[in-house]
């Protein structure tokens, strides 16, 4: 399969936002999600290779098949973007993972298009 260089758009969608801060609402107090999704918000994006997110999160390589993997592939096919991952650096020194706080079935799709392209992201220190 031919490589495509564009795959993201240039801004991730509100609905990641709101994805993001639901999702973070299970791994600490919803106003610690609030703010890290504000950060979020602001940070710039900055670009990571699908093979390294994946390591750094310490999340296996979905299949596939998945449906959700399966369908981003499709739209990476078809050369429609994906809205960028939205991140949550971790922390080396006390054990703690980079958490994927939106995007991960992208990330596994990427992965399976180019395990070295880049991943366009936002990350936000905890």
């Amino acid at each position: 399969m031919a490589k495509r260089t564009k795959i993201w758009k240039r801004q991730p969608e509100e609905r990641d936002f709101s994805a993001a801060h639901s999702y973070l609402t299970l791994l600490c107090k919803p106003a610690r999600a609030k703010l890290v999704v504000e950060r979020l918000r602001r940070f710039a994006l900055v670009e990571h290779q699908a093979k390294d997110l994946l390591r750094a999160s310490a999340l296996p390589l979905l299949p596939r098949d998945e449906p959700h993997v399966e369908d981003d592939l499709k739209r990476i096919r078809k050369g429609k973007t994906l809205s960028p991952v939205l991140l949550v650096q971790g922390d080396i020194a006390r054990g703690l993972p980079l958490v994927i706080a939106d995007g991960y079935h992208r990330i596994c799709a990427v992965y399976y298009h180019d395990e070295s392209a880049p991943i366009a992201c936002r990350i936000a220190p905890v």
